[in-house]
């Protein structure tokens, strides 16, 4: 269980844990390194949500739904879980190619992206 949790796949997005993703209290940091076809993406959107299991928190506003973070020079991100509870994290970037609608002859960008989900608890 302590082994691995830092590897990566080979996907072509992915985001690898620097925080190790489990044992983590609300409050902590959770780390991540995007990667886009085996190399670090700068600045990069990471979407974080918190998983709301019957809507028990009502956000103030839209932004508070869905936070958007951004990596750094070197792909990296972290955020500080505020509530315990799952917190999801997803890089999303743009495919170099793109894709071609045969009906109206068009080409369209391809998101790409990578999903983790952490989860922290309260410490008592």
């Amino acid at each position: 269980l302590q082994q691995g949790w830092d590897a990566e796949i080979g996907l072509e997005t992915e985001i690898i844990p620097l925080t190790r993703p489990y044992g983590l209290y609300a409050g902590n940091v959770f780390s991540g390194l995007v990667k886009v076809n085996g190399k670090p993406a700068p600045f990069t959107d990471v979407e974080v949500e918190y998983y709301n299991i019957d809507k028990r928190y009502t956000a103030p506003q839209e932004p508070y739904i869905t936070q958007v973070i951004k990596t750094d020079a070197q792909g990296v991100f972290v955020y500080a879980m505020p509530k315990p509870g799952w917190w999801g994290f997803a890089a999303l970037s743009q495919r170099e190619t793109k894709l071609l609608n045969k009906q109206d002859n068009k080409e369209y960008p391809v998101e790409i992206g990578a999903v983790i989900w952490v989860n922290c608890e309260e410490m008592k």
